[in-house]
């Protein structure tokens, strides 16, 4: 016969990252009781508002289960933040009040590579908006890249978006052929230079790597501009998977939305590295919660 929740030892994972948070709530067989979601939860925002989407995720899981939000003495919490690494972040996070019995904390990206890997050695590789590679070996984490763009997230979708800017402008002034890429580019802003240093000075991350897909698919069709670009980014990728390899992870996953387009361009011994998820960065909260109750 199964326990009531109230007698049962329950886990919370939170997958707190920069475009969102997801709560999820299981009980002591693994059972899916509550799921939860929030806006952003990053240090970026500050610590204050990542933890308030953090508790408006868990409010949601809780209902949804049938808990007290204010009081979980019962819920032993695994709380993935996007950021943690900015100075004193951590900090702040474990200085502040909570309703759950117990807690800990860890990066979104730890938690990506717990659940992508059941909590076992091995890798992961971002290729999103940013980029990184991080490993979980031996119980220790080994990161490659993932510095912020521009200074770092080779292969990522803002650095792509960078270079077929860059690209564009040399292709105007005549210093390399204007294909169908970068004049596809370059008239998206009205074939100004002008307009591209005017939309530079407030151009995110994001931004630059809405053009993305747009190289991505002058690739598929052949543009040399286009291919340059994507097997530049590519080769990053294969570089942060064999970094990892080295560290010791004996597998890596490819995450994020570029993972798909980018795969096929990739090395073809780094493809063979490569395995799918086994599970999401909520599952790897979970198993972070269980092994601190256990």
């Amino acid at each position: 016969m199964t326990k009531p929740l109230s007698d049962q030892t329950l886990y919370l994972g939170v997958d707190g990252g920069g475009t969102g948070c997801r709560a999820r709530i299981v009980d002591e067989d693994g059972h899916v009781i509550g799921q939860g979601l929030s806006g952003p939860a990053t240090t970026r925002l500050g610590v204050p508002n990542a933890w308030a989407s953090v508790l408006r995720a868990w409010t949601g899981a809780a209902e949804e289960a049938g808990l007290d939000p204010s009081r979980a003495p019962n819920v032993t919490a695994g709380i993935g933040i996007a950021g943690l690494t900015r100075a004193g972040s951590r900090e702040q996070l474990e200085a502040l009040p909570h309703p759950f019995g117990n807690i800990c904390f860890t990066s979104d990206g730890a938690a990506a590579c717990l659940g992508a890997h059941s909590g076992h050695d091995g890798g992961i590789v971002i290729a999103g908006t940013g980029s990184i590679g991080l490993a979980l070996v031996g119980g220790e984490e080994k990161r490659a890249g993932g510095y912020g763009f521009p200074i770092s997230d080779e292969g990522s979708g803002a650095d792509m978006g960078l270079k077929a800017i860059q690209s564009a402008l040399l292709a105007f002034d005549g210093r390399r052929e204007r294909t169908a890429l970068l004049s596809e580019v370059l008239n998206r802003f009205d074939n100004l230079p002008a307009n591209i240093v005017g939309w530079m000075d407030k151009a995110t991350a994001t931004d630059y790597a809405t053009l993305a897909p747009l190289v991505l698919r002058h690739a598929d069709q052949g543009d040399p501009a286009a291919r340059q670009i994507v097997q530049s980014g590519a080769g990053h990728i294969d570089g942060l998977v064999r970094r990892l390899i080295e560290y010791g992870a004996p597998g890596v996953t490819l995450l994020g939305g570029l993972s798909g387009p980018l795969e096929p361009w990739l090395a073809p011994d780094v493809r063979k590295r490569l395995k799918p998820a086994d599970g999401d960065a909520v599952a790897g909260a979970i198993i972070l919660a269980k092994r601190l109750s256990s």
